[in-house]
């Protein structure tokens, strides 16, 4: 047989795997995900698309990459292991008083997401880095080793050190870190100089906490799924998806699943730009919604947004400043809890609300059969008559239309309505939301989002995307091939890449740009080497945050090599001015710029691995019709297969289109 690649992607309730054989041509299958372990669900999900190409683990010659939620779901359900943090003497509660921020001034109830080491396990450590990264006060080995023991007594697994000035000068945190590898060698531990080495103590200090916290979970996990591919006869170590669109591998990133967090939704925003591509579109909305979440993202000249940072964990969705931040480099995106799993409710002022909770994989929705009782968006789908009880999964999975409707009149009753009625309102409400995220999350980049074309996957996506595209003024929906798994296809489609930072905050020093560029080099293509990237193959591209001397913020300014290495100061000067007067519309030659951080990216070859479509010969005809719910009143809607479809075959709508996968 042809060389195979396979890619997996877990959610929060599908496990979805995709089988591509060299030629093009993709088999996929779907499985419930098995939150307490992982795995079962990861390799149920590629038997059966191996069986489905009549296949087998030694035929997969090429790539298996993996995108997972494992780490998010860690932070959620704080299911971390005690975790331990490190800090300078005097900043213990780096983590409580955050940087002071209110994201709403006018709330006198304000909330926070809970750190996730609590003050109890941090410790001050006798110990000073200058603000001009000097050594005033060196590490006691004695304090040190003592704080082991204490560190073992508590039960702590895993340690975060994150010191004052740190990111300019990490002798001290490593001096730690060398020291309780020799006095308790089972702790795992993180530095701030490996993890986040940039400026702002909170930030630092919470990206290499949220590193430390979820480490001990995804570093041997990731070694179990290593050591089972073997086992079964894989040739290829996983590749692993990153935040920043690229992938590495395993061991890399069990090292620092900080990097992981937005594993799976980054793979759908690379695919949606993948096919932007392809489609000759420069502008785009990427709308994946899954069984627990939606995202939304924005593709411009066939490329996602790119952030240095993000947050997670938000106690309100829409509210930046509210949840955990991460320095680390993450695609743009907005994520809301509305999934097919999404939980709907009458809150305490009558009105119905969907989400954040959600029903997950157990038990699952109502209609699953699988003991769950809450109402939920795939059961108010199932009764619209968007879902075809009998054909869910291609009929792999049937689903319990009475128990859909019996959920639905939980909520009808107290609405005084009708459950289609209330079904209705449960679409309507999650459509909004995810519009109104949509909306937001274009408006805070300047960006007119009307008239965007929304391209929708996942396996709820092209359920609702119609409506969400009516609600953004948007009269083209892509629905791509493999549409319900498209996640997963889009790691095959993404190249290795590694994004570094390190800070140097002050004018520009040239001689500390040369070294911090060279260390990012060398770091990044070690990283890459690692995931069976040639040297020779490896290019790197340049940037740095910059902003006028006395500023809080600062931008991300794209330089050429010959910039930095030119040591021409006039020319970034220029790159900046052009990137903040875009942003804020003026430019203040009379001040002064200050580098606050140099950025490097390293990127594999290009990972082109296209799939096939293949389309009927000639125009089909409706395979029956049912009745369905659009609007106010039922009708009967003409459903089609999807994979005899012809090329320019033409369907009056309303009309409702399945695919298998």
């Amino acid at each position: 047989m042809s060389g195979f690649s396979c890619a997996v992607d877990i959610g929060g309730t599908f496990t979805d795997a995709v089988l591509r054989r060299d030629d093009g041509v993709c088999w996929v299958d779907k499985a419930l995900s098995t939150p307490d372990d992982l795995l079962l669900g990861f390799f149920e999900a590629v038997d059966g698309a191996l069986a489905r190409a009549g296949a087998t683990p030694a035929d997969v010659d090429d790539v298996v990459v993996h995108a997972t939620t494992v780490v998010t779901n860690a932070i959620i359900t704080r299911q971390g292991p005690p975790t331990a943090l490190l800090v300078t003497d005097g900043f213990r509660d780096v983590l409580y008083i955050r940087d002071e921020h209110r994201y709403d001034m006018f709330d006198p109830q304000i909330e926070f997401a809970e750190p996730l080491v609590t003050r109890d396990f941090t410790f001050g450590i006798r110990e000073r880095v200058l603000a001009d990264g000097r050594i005033e006060t060196p590490v006691d080995p004695v304090e040190i080793t003592a704080l082991a023991g204490e560190l073992m007594a508590k039960g702590v697994v895993s340690v975060a050190i994150c010191l004052l000035n740190g990111y300019l000068n990490p002798e001290n945190e490593r001096r730690i870190r060398d020291i309780l590898a020799d006095a308790a060698p089972g702790l795992y531990v993180s530095i701030s100089s490996d993890v986040a080495p940039q400026i702002r103590e909170y930030q630092r200090a919470a990206t290499t906490a949220l590193n430390a916290y979820t480490r001990p979970i995804t570093e041997p996990y990731l070694k179990r799924l290593t050591e089972e591919l073997q086992r079964r006869g894989f040739d290829r170590d996983p590749l692993i998806m990153l935040s920043n669109g690229g992938v590495l591998g395993a061991s890399t990133a069990g090292r620092f699943p900080v990097r992981m967090i937005e594993s799976g939704p980054a793979a759908g925003a690379l695919v949606a730009a993948y096919f932007a591509e392809i489609l000759g579109l420069d502008r785009v909305l990427s709308f994946d919604m899954g069984g627990t979440t939606a995202k939304a993202c924005i593709i411009e000249d066939c490329k996602p947004l790119v952030t240095g940072a993000f947050e997670v964990d938000r106690m309100y969705r829409f509210k930046a400043g509210s949840g955990i931040p991460v320095i680390i480099p993450s695609i743009d995106m907005i994520e809301i809890g509305a999934g097919g799993g999404s939980i709907a409710r009458i809150d305490n002022l009558g009105l119905m609300k969907v989400g954040p909770l959600s029903a997950g994989s157990q038990p699952g929705p109502v209609c699953y059969g699988r003991g769950g009782e809450n109402p939920t968006v795939t059961d108010a789908d199932l009764v619209l008559g968007l879902l075809d009880a009998d054909n869910f999964l291609g009929g792999d999975m049937s689903l319990d239309l009475d128990g859909a409707k019996t959920a639905m009149e939980k909520l009808a009753e107290p609405l005084g309505v009708d459950t289609e009625q209330a079904a209705l309102g449960v679409y309507r409400v999650v459509g909004e939301s995810m519009a109104a995220a949509a909306r937001a999350h274009a408006t805070d980049r300047g960006i007119d989002y009307r008239g965007m074309p929304v391209l929708a996957f996942g396996g709820a996506g092209p359920v609702h995307a119609c409506y969400v595209a009516e609600l953004l003024d948007s009269d083209t929906v892509i629905f791509p091939p493999m549409a319900s798994v498209l996640s997963a296809f889009g790691t095959l489609v993404t190249p290795l890449r590694l994004d570094l930072a390190r800070g140097s905050v002050g004018a520009l020093d040239w001689d500390r740009a040369e070294l911090v560029i060279n260390e990012m080099a060398d770091d990044a293509s070690q990283a890459l080497s690692e995931a069976g990237c040639p040297a020779d193959a490896i290019r790197f591209t340049y940037a740095a945050d910059v902003r006028y001397a006395g500023q809080q913020n600062e931008v991300t300014v794209d330089l050429d090599r010959d910039v930095v290495m030119g040591r021409n100061p006039a020319e970034i000067r220029e790159a900046f001015e052009a990137v903040y007067e875009l942003q804020y519309g003026l430019r203040l030659p009379e001040m002064n710029i200050e580098i606050v951080a140099w950025r490097l990216s390293a990127h594999g070859p290009e990972a082109r691995r296209d799939s096939v479509a293949r389309l009927g010969a000639e125009n089909s005809t409706a395979k029956g019709s049912r009745s369905a719910r659009l609007g106010d009143g039922p009708q009967s809607v003409p459903v089609f297969d999807r994979a005899p479809l012809a090329a320019g075959q033409e369907i009056p709508g309303p009309a409702i289109i399945e695919e298998r996968k």
